[in-house]
């Protein structure tokens, strides 16, 4: 594993338990991240074999093309496509392999400080209690588009962010570049760039309103 600091360790754990809380959470401690984390495993076990089935399919689709095609470009085409499509879903399943593998020593590393799991806890706990106003802050930075219909990881990484930047005293610029490298690990190819750009609209839109209290006083 890349050596990583114990709160972007933290922060991952995080991640993977927001995806696996009920609807409506008793209260959270440390004791709950190996059960949230283990069920987060058991979910993308489940999403890596879809992955991989879709791959699969894909492939055998392109092949059956290439064989009753009588290399008219149209049916060459569709079957580069095709091709291209299981490529794709391919180096998806791979991430999520890579991320997952890291999954046992991320657990060691939060039994190993305290300060990891608690952190952890923080996150998800003021995720949960403060999620109406962080998804409303979210949703003032998409351009066309809504929380709901967000990609859950995509929508889980914002929510970190949001959370740090308002009540957890993390620097924007650190919790931007923070949401950027999960979502290099766990989001689709261009995901990073989509959540920079939210991101960087939230920063903005807060600092116009301080702007704005500031000229009212």
């Amino acid at each position: 594993m890349q050596e990583r600091k114990p709160r972007q360790i933290a922060r991952e754990l995080a991640l993977l338990c927001l995806s696996q809380l009920p609807t409506n959470p008793k209260k959270l401690n440390e004791e709950h991240l190996p059960k949230l984390v283990l069920a987060a495993v058991r979910t993308l076990r489940s999403e890596v074999q879809d992955t991989l089935d879709n791959a699969a399919g894909e492939l055998q689709r392109s092949n059956d093309r290439l064989l009753t095609s009588e290399t008219r470009a149209s049916d060459l085409n569709t079957a580069r496509t095709m091709l291209k499509e299981a490529v794709t879903y391919a180096q998806k399943a791979i991430n999520q392999l890579g991320a997952a593998i890291e999954f046992p020593e991320l657990i060691q590393l939060a039994n190993q400080d305290k300060d990891v799991a608690r952190y952890a806890i923080d996150i998800v706990r003021t995720v949960n209690e403060n999620q109406t106003l962080i998804d409303e802050e979210i949703s003032q930075a998409l351009v066309d588009w809504q929380v709901n219909r967000l990609a859950q990881i995509d929508r889980d990484i914002l929510r970190i962010a949001v959370a740090e930047m308002l009540f957890l005293q993390l620097d924007e610029r650190m919790a931007i570049n923070e949401a950027v490298e999960l979502a290099k690990r766990y989001s689709e190819a261009d995901g990073h760039r989509f959540i920079n750009g939210v991101l960087r609209r939230v920063t903005e839109s807060k600092s116009e309103l301080s702007l704005q209290k500031i000229k009212g006083r």
